[in-house]
């Protein structure tokens, strides 16, 4: 158990770097990163939804008969949220609107990412590969968060460098402190609760990749996209049958 907690822990701070990397790199290569974030996004998302249908929702429905209820209240759970996010938003002065557009989806972000450390915790105490599938996934969708967090900030009036301080500690800073959080009290629960938070995850998981990456790398219509999310869902499909 202790191996397997350092290794959530490398995971979720390697999260953390590459969502770092995303908010440096549009920082200082604006440009790079707007043309190809399209693409991490479309092979994020192959990953993240091939992963959780052919690995971690068997996995969690093996060990919970209720999992199917807690895929779906992780799935529109999530949903919710964003509808409170953006009705949120909607109603607020008009006068300090993008103000607002950039720090609320900054707080939005920050507890995606927070919850992102209990999916580590959660996953790779179930086992090492659902750790790793979930990982893979998570990590790459890290790059274009970063890219979000940080260039809403911006549009919405912030300082540039203040803008990265706050895209940092919303995006990358609490995924480690999710984990670190949530480590004490996943590790000591029992199979039938865990199969519960895992089709929570997976549900997360699952929305995150369907209706918050692909439909924004649709309205990008790059020409290698399809190619980007094929080699997602390979990826995931390879990991999952080198299981054995």
């Amino acid at each position: 158990m202790t191996n397997t907690f350092w290794i959530a822990l490398t995971t979720s701070l390697l999260a953390a770097l590459v969502t770092t990397l995303g908010i440096y790199t549009i920082r200082r290569f604006a440009r790079w990163g707007q043309e190809n974030a399209t693409y991490f996004m479309c092979f994020a998302a192959g990953v993240l939804i091939a992963a959780s249908f052919l690995h971690i929702v068997p996995k969690s429905f093996a060990l919970n008969a209720q999992a199917p209820i807690w895929l779906l209240a992780g799935f529109f759970g999530l949903h919710l949220f964003n509808r409170f996010l953006t009705a949120f938003v909607c109603e607020r002065d008009p006068q300090r609107r993008d103000y607002v557009i950039g720090l609320v989806p900054m707080l939005g972000i920050g507890f995606h990412s927070f919850i992102d450390g209990f999916i580590y915790s959660i996953t790779f105490t179930v086992s090492i590969l659902t750790g790793y599938l979930a990982t893979l996934g998570m990590v790459l969708h890290e790059f274009p968060e970063g890219i979000i967090t940080y260039l809403l900030l911006v549009r919405g009036g912030i300082r540039e460098r203040h803008a990265m301080v706050m895209a940092f500690l919303a995006a990358a800073a609490t995924t480690p402190l999710g984990m670190l959080v949530s480590w004490p009290l996943i590790s000591q629960i029992n199979q039938h609760t865990l199969g519960g938070l895992l089709a929570l995850s997976a549900g997360a998981l699952i929305y995150v990749g369907a209706t918050h990456l692909l439909p924004r790398a649709e309205q990008e219509r790059r020409r290698f996209s399809l190619v980007a999310l094929s080699g997602g869902v390979l990826v995931a499909v390879i990991i999952v049958m080198s299981k054995g």
